[in-house]
């Protein structure tokens, strides 16, 4: 009923998500049962070290599987993880493409000026002049910042946003609004 109102009042309604995507897994290494994972998360330390519980969700599985982390290391771009419960390639290899996810209710405390992917995705941008660029639709992970992904109003081509301090001015996920300053090069 509150959430009808606070539409109603063109508040957008955040709901955390039930999971939390906090990395992938894209390949085996060695015969030990090793896999490659891409970390989707902010918090590495935290979320891939030994003991920690991890959901792997794969369309090979019908119900989710819970993983345990017996060691993880860095390796080029992605992390070389070993789970307790696989002893062996052919017991991780089905598993490639798979998605680490945790329950969203373990999301962990954010500093000021920090938000998690679901709060910024469906956000509506909208310059410092008060004109309507489009809605972000997805966040690329890059070395040096993250670009926010923005499907624009004009059906045009999606519009790259990088997430530093000159362009991206006021986010407000309660209010569903990002503001930037339009710098050319943008389009």
């Amino acid at each position: 009923m509150i959430e009808n109102w606070l539409k109603g009042k063109g508040m957008r309604v955040m709901n955390q998500p039930e999971w939390l995507t906090v990395g992938q897994i894209v390949g085996t290494h060695g015969i030990r049962g090793e896999v490659r994972v891409i970390s989707r998360t902010d918090f590495p330390e935290e979320r891939f070290s030994p003991g920690v519980r991890l959901i792997l969700r794969h369309p090979r599985l019908e119900s989710p599987v819970p993983l345990t982390v017996e060691r993880s290391r860095p390796h080029k771009r992605v992390l070389l993880i070993k789970f307790r419960e696989w002893n062996n390639i052919n017991e991780a290899e089905p598993y490639k493409g798979g998605e680490l996810v945790v329950e969203g209710s373990e999301s962990l405390d954010l500093d000021e000026g920090e938000y998690y992917f679901y709060q910024i995705i469906g956000c509506e941008v909208v310059t410092t002049e008060g004109e309507r660029i489009g809605v972000v639709e997805d966040i690329l992970q890059m070395p040096a910042n993250d670009v926010w992904v923005v499907r624009p109003d004009d059906g045009g081509r999606d519009i790259l946003i990088p997430y530093i301090d000159d362009v991206v001015l006021r986010v407000d996920p309660d209010a569903g609004r990002v503001t930037i300053r339009w710098m050319e090069g943008l389009r």
